[in-house]
């Protein structure tokens, strides 16, 4: 490796890039990958930091594509943490600090492949980096605003590798082939506020809102489909604001959760929970909004020569075949799927998002040798 990830990722995670902060981490990747022969341009939206890097032919047939994120979520308590979280501090060959595993050394990791691909052994066709600093955030300005420009610029990736953090317990255990889809629900029921003892002078939203939760989830969704697991439906939130024991009150909301595969469309669960909502309203006189959401539809990746190569490169540099997951929650990769095939393959992702987030240096140097042989088999 010329381009020492590790060295990299040390650089990456002292940049404070808390989103919606840039906090460095773009500028010195920027510097990095201009120094290479890339044509780097910033694809700024919003007050949202991002930025594309191409290296060879605008449009050329064979377009490799890395897309992942230099923003991080916030530490939290930091005098609970071990070691500076922005400290990138080596110790017995573990590196601590937030971004640690989700995912500046993954980019890292992909960006030194990269560099030394194109300037070793530089290919017929283009490497293309997207790589953006909202993906911790709303994900209104990232990687859309990046995939927006490119489809303004006439520029495309072929394919498109992620490099979420993808393996739960040891390296090449797991890549994604897909993800399901996610939806919210913020559902208000409207009675009348009434008496306790005088129920027949008020209209109870309560009752009306625990049977829709409860015909919600009185049957499953589905029982899984080939590449999914079955959809999940969960109530996360019930409240009522309503403090006093004798008060019926006017108003009552929930939020629900619905994580579903590809039997489903976001629409089409929309219209399901409208369907028992106005039936419920027409029996109770209740009135109930839903103020649905949907942040991702589900979508995957078939098996077929791009998840093959990715496969065959993880087994090739670990030894182990991966298996071809669409479990976990959502990812930058719902947007790249309508731009282009796109797969997920990253680190062990076990300490992501928590205090004292830390990372094998072995496992970043891993990483970015099966990035590498991506690269070369991939334009070979």
């Amino acid at each position: 490796m010329t381009t020492d990830p590790i060295r990299l990722s040390a650089d990456l995670i002292r940049c404070p890039s808390v989103t919606p902060e840039e906090g460095g981490a773009l500028v010195l990747l920027e510097e990095l990958l201009s120094g290479a022969g890339f044509s780097c341009t910033r694809v700024d939206r919003n007050g949202t930091p991002n930025l594309y890097a191409r290296w060879g032919a605008k449009g050329a047939a064979k377009s490799f594509g890395f897309n992942g994120h230099t923003d991080v979520v916030p530490v939290g308590d930091a005098a609970a943490w071990t070691h500076d979280p922005f400290g990138a501090e080596i110790v017995d060959g573990v590196m601590w600090g937030r971004g640690a595993t989700d995912m500046k050394t993954a980019v890292a990791a992909f960006a030194a492949a990269a560099v030394d691909f194109v300037t070793e052994t530089p290919p017929e066709g283009a490497v293309i980096l997207a790589i953006t600093g909202d993906e911790e955030g709303p994900g209104r300005d990232g990687t859309r605003a990046l995939l927006d420009w490119m489809k303004a610029e006439g520029e495309a990736m072929s394919v498109c590798l992620v490099g979420e953090p993808t393996c739960p317990n040891e390296m090449g255990e797991m890549m994604k082939i897909g993800r399901r889809g996610s939806l919210s629900f913020y559902i208000e029921a409207e009675g009348v506020q009434g008496h306790a003892a005088y129920p027949h002078r008020a209209k109870n939203p309560l009752h009306a809102l625990v049977d829709l939760l409860g015909r919600m989830t009185a049957e499953p969704l589905d029982h899984g489909t080939d590449h999914f697991q079955p959809s999940s439906l969960q109530i996360t939130t019930i409240d009522c604001g309503n403090p006093a024991n004798n008060v019926i009150p006017a108003k009552a909301r929930a939020t629900v959760n619905i994580r579903f595969n590809d039997a489903h469309t976001g629409e089409g669960l929309i219209a399901w929970a409208e369907a028992i909502a106005s039936e419920i309203a027409a029996e109770t006189g209740i009135r109930i909004a839903l103020n649905p959401d949907i942040s991702g539809e589900s979508f995957v990746t078939p098996p077929g020569p791009f998840v093959d190569l990715v496969a065959k490169s993880v087994e090739a540099e670990t030894g182990r075949a991966p298996e071809l997951s669409t479990s976990g929650g959502t990812s930058d990769a719902r947007f790249v799927k309508d731009h282009c095939p796109v797969v997920e393959f990253g680190l062990v992702g076990a300490t992501m998002h928590q205090v004292d987030e830390r990372v094998p240096l072995d496992q970043i140097e891993t990483l970015t040798r099966i990035y590498a042989r991506i690269l070369k088999d991939y334009f070979a």
